[in-house]
């Protein structure tokens, strides 16, 4: 940090945060972390205890900056901790099964907000509850807050579950109206919500995308792929969550099946890879009824440092995204540029995710659910990767999402909020005293 600049403190909610695994949302909160006091703020992260999580793998530890004060505050899954027999009281469910981690939350920030003198409060969706958490906080101390939405909360039918739906509109209604600051991953994201709240002025919006962290990179083994090598599969690779509709890779799975019927690819030619797609039990079913068993595989969850050098020896890698989530996009997509390699993305045209592929370029666009498509893409996707003519990642324009560049834009905004404040603060006092 220079030497002029004045540190401030910065108090963050984040559910998704290490040691939990099997969600790449943590690094949002972990790198914003990281850099924060860079750039003159110090943060505070209140979190979840670890038994609160479904997936905890202690070498996550690693990702948390040296020195970052983190409170893990105490709470329980309404359904796996509160029930019985598998049923558990739906008010101890709403916003969502952590709901009961505010009583341990609210109470342990603001202890520390009164240490550090926080400045600001910042909250992290997509766990509801620490909305919630952000909203009580705001109420009781008057400090400006930060929501940051990433995606939509809600939309038109989700969450499925009515009452569900109708308490987390009620919670999003809140934040938009109280937040000084709003922050989503994608432009369309921000054009619903303006066209959701007519008075939500579009400076209250920041786009601030998700990104790469250069120091994890930096490290990484060299390549030893060589997809021009006929004698070797080519390795196709997606790692993290596909999910059954916003994902869906089934008519992926019917063309390769389709492929390796007439002949076109065989396990000696390609190598299809899922690293921890969850869903395994559905995906296991549709792989084995289809015959690809030798092609695709599903593979566990490794660490992060790990899933990235999976990615170095990968000739090429896959993406996914439903026509349903045209206003979202993968966070894995900006790994995927740093990374240098060819996407083979099925996702659509005109969605976010499609427009930033082709800003940043590098990827073969196909519709998700145009088996036929998909098929006659992946022949040729493959051979132009191959023969080395296949278009890469502009290093220049993916340089824009780094993690650093990102969390500098952030810091940027929280200075004009806390100037603001003092401002208001000092205009109040001079009323007071005339």
């Amino acid at each position: 940090m220079p030497a002029n600049v004045t540190a401030k403190n910065i108090l963050i909610v984040a559910f998704q945060f290490p040691p939990m695994s099997g969600s790449s949302g943590l690094l949002r909160a972990a790198k914003f972390c990281r850099y924060l006091p860079e750039f003159g703020w110090t943060p505070t992260v209140v979190t979840a205890h670890p038994r609160m999580y479904e997936q905890v793998d202690p070498r996550q530890l690693a990702l948390i900056p040296e020195g970052l004060d983190v409170v893990r505050a105490f709470g329980l899954d309404t359904k796996r901790h509160l029930s019985i027999r598998g049923r558990y009281s739906r008010f101890l469910a709403l916003p969502d099964a952590w709901i009961s981690w505010t009583l341990g939350a609210v109470p342990a920030a603001l202890r520390k907000m009164q240490q550090t003198e926080s400045n600001v409060i910042f909250t992290t969706f997509p766990i509801a509850t620490a909305v919630w958490i952000g909203l009580v906080l705001h109420r009781l101390t008057g400090k400006p807050w930060i929501v940051d939405f990433r995606d939509s909360m809600t939309e038109d039918h989700y969450p499925r579950d009515p009452t569900t739906w109708r308490v987390w509109r009620w919670l999003e209604g809140q934040a938009i109206r109280r937040a000084s600051l709003l922050l989503f991953t994608a432009e369309s994201a921000i054009r619903m919500y303006r066209e959701r709240y007519p008075d939500l002025p579009a400076e209250k919006c920041l786009l601030l995308p998700n990104g790469y962290d250069e120091s994890d990179f930096t490290e990484l083994p060299a390549s030893s792929s060589a997809c021009s090598d006929p004698r070797r599969p080519f390795q196709l690779l997606h790692s993290g969550l596909v999910y059954p509709e916003e994902r869906d890779p089934r008519p992926f799975f019917r063309a390769l099946a389709r492929l390796k019927r007439d002949g076109r690819v065989n396990r000696d030619t390609l190598c299809v890879n899922f690293r921890a797609p969850g869903f395994e039990a559905l995906y296991s079913k549709d792989i084995e009824e289809l015959g690809i068993g030798d092609i695709l595989h599903l593979l566990p969850r490794i660490p992060y440092n790990q899933a990235l050098a999976e990615y170095v020896d990968s000739d090429a890698l896959l993406l996914m995204q439903a026509k349903n989530c045209d206003h979202q996009i993968p966070a894995k997509t900006y790994e995927y540029f740093r990374l240098g390699k060819p996407i083979l993305a099925l996702t659509t045209e005109t969605g976010d995710t499609g427009s930033l592929l082709k800003q940043v370029g590098g990827a073969t666009i196909i519709d998700l659910g145009d088996e036929q498509a998909i098929a006659e893409g992946l022949l040729a996707f493959i051979q132009a990767v191959r023969q080395g003519t296949h278009q890469l990642p502009s290093a220049a324009v993916a340089s824009h999402y780094s993690r650093r560049n990102l969390t500098r834009e952030l810091a940027e905004h929280l200075n004009q909020l806390d100037a603001a404040k003092s401002l208001s603060t000092v205009e109040g006092r001079t009323r007071e005293t005339s």
